[in-house]
């Protein structure tokens, strides 16, 4: 396994600039653009490549990598107002508050 490949790459259509643009999470905003999402992916690429180099080249430490695996656990803390209303729509649907926030969750990223 390549560096690079503990970096989470993305490539998504901008509709503002009317092209590709490429980032990875965390560490490199945008940093490269283009009509043709393959080749904006291939650039993205070798500009982590590029980064890698030159921080090892300075003896710098790397950010934390993106791509790792995840629990599927995580903290929230939110306001008790909040809580209960989560608390009272889960009951309303008849399901856990744990199930409930999930689908909510899943439902908004879909709709992003």
């Amino acid at each position: 396994m390549k560096k690079s490949d503990k970096y989470l790459k993305i490539v998504e259509w901008s509709d503002e600039d009317k092209c590709y643009i490429g980032s990875v999470p965390g560490w490199l905003d945008q940093c490269c653009h283009g009509i043709d999402e393959s080749k904006v992916y291939k650039e993205l690429c070798n500009i982590v490549e590029e980064w890698i180099e030159e921080y090892d080249n300075n003896n710098m430490p790397l950010p934390s990598p993106t791509s790792k695996k995840y629990s599927g656990k995580f903290v929230l803390r939110t306001t008790p107002e909040i809580h209960k209303a989560l608390a009272i729509s889960a009951l309303k649907e008849g399901t856990s508050l744990n199930n409930y926030v999930i689908k909510r969750i899943k439902k908004n990223l879909q709709t992003s």
